[in-house]
């Protein structure tokens, strides 16, 4: 079984970089934590919210790293001096990677009752008409 590619297509011309970030995407794994979700706000804005219960502010970095948006988890270790009899609240670290299609704009970043809020706006393309002219060889 061969793997099907873009370049398979003669007439999808530039679309190198789209089975690129297919591939990235693919690879960036599925973990369930932390949980998240993806609403469509307006026309051309959306909001990633992710529950990071037991976070705060300083124990989450959003980055944007070759179209991709990062965010990253780590809580710091308070548990020095206390005695747990049971301990089923975990501390661990997490990444979350969301690809960014081209124009996608990372807006602000809000933490509220436990849920981060990450809004995102795309630019509208403009229709751009161009005519080429046709020169005697």
């Amino acid at each position: 079984m061969s793997k099907l590619t873009l370049g398979s297509y003669p007439h999808m011309l530039g679309f190198e970089q789209l089975e690129r970030l297919l591939e990235r995407s693919a690879k960036s794994g599925n973990e369930g934590y932390p949980p998240y979700n993806i609403e469509q706000t307006s026309d051309h804005s959306y909001r990633i919210t992710l529950a990071v219960a037991g976070f705060a502010e300083e124990d989450l970095a959003i980055t944007v790293e070759d179209r991709q948006l990062v965010i990253r988890g780590r809580q710091r270790d308070d548990s020095e001096g206390r005695v747990f009899l049971h301990r089923g609240i975990a501390a661990r670290q997490f990444q979350r990677m969301f690809v960014l299609a081209d124009g996608v704009e990372v807006g602000e970043a809000v933490m509220e009752n436990g849920l981060l809020h990450v809004d995102l706006t795309r630019a509208r393309p403009e229709t751009v008409v161009q005519t080429i002219s046709i020169k005697k060889g």
